[in-house]
């Protein structure tokens, strides 16, 4: 009887223990996935920050017209900025954000080329660049995400593959005006903004909004001068000196390149 009565504890105590076991691994994976859904949204708004803080001030000419690279309204935003060798190429390139359709909730996408005659004229693997306002997407390429072509001059990434808001502001003073302002939109301004607000949360993850200073906007736009004393007209930005063409370009049809001194 008291053998009996020592098994049935031995087994409870035992029932007991793989419970808690249990419980304690789900308690684990629930961490690790909070935390992974925490990670992937500071990656990708340190790195959205951090490429608005090194915006250039550039224009590339279309069809005979000069027209400033950096444009964006609330939901989307085009940008000259340099990225390191990680991406292919290290360089200048432009840079587009905005948000794609995916299911129940979009998912947010960045797109990339070369600042490159060859690159922004396309290829045989990849979309020509146009400018933000005259896509009739933020997206043209149908083709696979997370991948590199041209030797890493174009690609197309995932930052985050559900957002619940995305959401931008551009500060400064917009052509015509004396005062800087915030604006929804910032399109075919001959001046960069001083500032964007940005907005970026996950349907699991709320963050606050985030203001950036854009370097060039105070300094290479304005001249330098404070924002009330009304800016002098903006300095021309000199192009970058082309790197050598990627591999399996094709010859330049209609003019993207940049203007020249």
């Amino acid at each position: 009887m008291e053998l009996l009565i020592a098994l049935v504890l031995i087994a409870i105590i035992t029932v007991l223990m793989f419970s808690g076991l249990r419980l304690g691994s789900r308690a684990w994976e629930g961490v690790e996935a909070a935390g992974d859904r925490v990670s992937d949204l500071r990656v990708a708004r340190n790195f959205i920050e951090r490429t608005l803080r090194q915006t250039q001030p550039r224009s590339l000419v279309v069809d005979g017209v000069e027209l400033p690279v950096f444009a964006g309204d609330a939901e989307r935003v085009e940008l000259v900025a340099p990225l390191s060798e990680h991406v292919g190429i290290p360089g200048l390139y432009v840079i587009r954000l905005g948000l794609e359709d995916a299911g129940t909730h979009p998912r947010l996408v960045l797109a990339r080329w070369l600042l490159h005659p060859e690159t922004l004229e396309g290829g045989n693997d990849w979309p020509a660049w146009e400018p933000l306002m005259e896509a009739s997407k933020v997206f043209d390429d149908a083709s696979p995400l997370d991948r590199d072509v041209a030797s890493g001059a174009y690609g197309r990434t995932v930052l985050l593959p559900e957002v619940q808001d995305f959401s931008l502001a551009y500060f400064g003073i917009a052509e015509g005006e004396q005062d800087p302002g915030w604006l929804d939109d910032w399109v075919e301004q001959p001046r960069l903004p001083l500032k964007v607000r940005l907005v970026l949360t996950t349907p699991r993850q709320g963050w606050p909004a985030t203001v950036i200073e854009l370097p060039g906007g105070a300094q290479a736009a304005y001249g330098g001068v404070g924002v009330g004393s009304g800016p002098p007209e903006p300095q021309g930005a000199r192009a970058p000196v082309a790197p050598p063409a990627p591999a399996g370009t094709r010859a330049p049809g209609r003019g993207r390149v940049p203007p020249g001194d």
